[in-house]
């Protein structure tokens, strides 16, 4: 036998573990990813409010002594490389654009011709909706050196020698952004490895303390099951209905009273068994022994008997022959019917008719025991919904029972009566009626009510009785007094012809 007392992990603590560790690692990105992108968002909008007015500063310091434009027409350069000299010496991440009154990038310093994916205009929308809100309100803009990204700007309209546009000025630049990326990516990598080794420390505990508790209800239902595989079986989950996980708590018990349940029937059935090849041996001993001595005698005497001596021996062997066939033919039904093997095959018939064959049947063997033998109310008849084979044997059984245990000039009834939608069946007789004690084995395959019983019947056929009710499920009942008589009573569906 397997060690069973050695603590093991079992399969779904370590499953359990992994899914909380999992969870946490998606815990831990997703808190890094979003405290990254929150903290990206305010430096942004923090860098944008302070530096909101730079191109309105631009417009009234720079361009007050000298204009933007040539008296030709075209950008004045030298003033923007040197406006640009001056900020890039405060903001190296700054870019200053010259833009015209529909957004066309009319010169910048930072803007390289020949730089086929810079953009030539940008969208007027932020500018607009920035000038308006006087830049109180975080906005991003067109980054015309990265078209598909968008920057923190300042912006200020001007109108200078006739000419109408903005200065549009990025507060984030291409150097501002590499030096950012490179500054954000150390400072998230460092705020990453201790947020994740804190989180660890501190989910480990947690995670410790709450699969303990989560397997502590498991933990008891696998040592019951451990103690009831070891051969304990009063081993039960106790207050199964407090359990976290009730249903399977409830189960085990459920399962377990059906185990010891199905061992105890199990234990009643062999001991049965063992009564009844007992007992049938017997009765086969009985008539083969007759067989035998009368056969044995036949074959000794056969010049010294006489006609009639010999006419009774076989007569006799011919009677124990009928008894050996009839209890190996009850052997081998009943055997049958307890395992299962026969299947009712139910269809409407009269069992008003069957009832007369049945009396006409047995009519000559209770007469030669003086015994009156009829069916009550014979003009009515009744239908029912049934096995006829097997209500026939059942019936059959009941009657011939009846007559074994009626006295001379005893009688035995067979009744039919509507009652509801079913038909009872009523077989009474006035024999020697069986002992209160006694009834409620009576139908126990091989239980007979007295000892002089076993000379008169194998003890089967009330047995088979109950198995083809059991059938037709329904159950047979017995009401008996000592010396009064015995009425055995059952119930079918009527046939509803409408």
């Amino acid at each position: 036998m397997k060690n069973t007392g050695k603590t093991l992990t079992p399969k779904l603590v370590k499953k359990l573990w992994g899914a909380f560790i999992l969870l946490v690692i998606l815990m831990g990105a997703s808190y890094i990813g979003i405290t990254s992108y929150f903290a990206n968002m305010h430096n942004q909008e923090t860098a944008q409010r302070l530096d909101a007015e730079v191109a309105n500063h631009v417009i009234s310091e720079k361009f007050t002594g000298a204009s933007p434009f040539l008296e030709d027409g075209s950008v004045n350069k030298p003033l923007f490389g040197d406006l640009m000299h001056d900020m890039m010496a405060v903001n190296r991440g700054i870019e200053v654009y010259l833009l015209d009154n529909e957004g066309t990038i009319l010169y910048s310093v930072v803007l390289d011709p020949n730089d086929s994916d810079a953009t030539k205009s940008v969208s007027l929308a932020p500018i607009t909706s920035f000038i308006a809100d006087k830049g109180e309100k975080f906005i991003l803009g067109d980054d015309p050196r990265n078209p598909e990204e968008q920057k923190i700007f300042s912006a200020a309209p001007y109108d200078i020698d006739g000419h109408k546009g903005y200065i549009y000025i990025i507060l984030a630049g291409k150097k501002f952004q590499e030096v950012s990326n490179t500054l954000l990516g150390q400072y998230f990598a460092k705020l990453g490895l201790g947020a994740f080794l804190l989180t660890m420390l501190f989910s480990a505990l947690i995670g410790l303390l709450a699969i303990w508790f989560l397997t502590k209800n498991l933990r008891v239902i696998t040592g019951t099951v451990r103690r009831f595989h070891e051969g304990d079986l009063t081993a039960r989950i106790e207050n199964p209905e407090k359990s976290d996980i009730s249903i399977f708590a409830n189960s085990f018990n459920d399962m377990a009273e059906s185990i010891v349940g199905n061992m105890d029937k199990m234990q009643s059935v062999d001991l049965l068994r063992r009564e009844l090849i007992a007992n049938v041996s017997h009765d086969l001993r009985t008539p083969l022994a007759i067989l035998k001595g009368y056969i044995e005698t036949l074959q000794i005497k056969r010049d010294t008997l006489s006609e009639q001596e010999k006419e009774e021996y076989l007569q006799i062997t011919h009677d124990n022959v009928d008894k050996l066939s009839k209890l190996i033919n009850q052997l081998f039904e009943y055997s049958k019917l307890e395992a299962e093997q026969v299947v009712p095959v139910k269809e409407p018939f009269s069992i008003t008719e069957l009832s007369h064959d049945l009396i006409a049947k047995f009519k000559v063997l209770a007469e030669k025991k003086q015994i009156v033998l009829e069916l009550d109310k014979p003009q009515e008849n009744n239908m029912v919904y049934a096995d006829v084979s097997l209500v026939e044997r059942a019936l059959q059984n009941l009657i011939e029972n009846a007559i074994k245990y009626t006295e001379p000039k005893g009688k035995v009834t067979l009744s039919l009566q509507k009652k509801g939608k079913n038909i009872e069946i009523n077989i009474t007789d006035t024999g020697t009626g069986i002992p209160v004690n006694e009834q409620p084995f009576i139908f126990d395959r091989y239980k007979q009510v007295n000892e002089s019983a076993k000379k008169q019947g194998s003890g089967l056929g009330l047995a088979i009785v109950k198995k083809i009710m059991e059938l037709h499920d329904t159950t047979i009942t017995v009401l008996s007094k000592p010396a009064k008589g015995s009425s055995f009573i059952f119930n079918l569906p009527a046939y509803q012809t409408s």
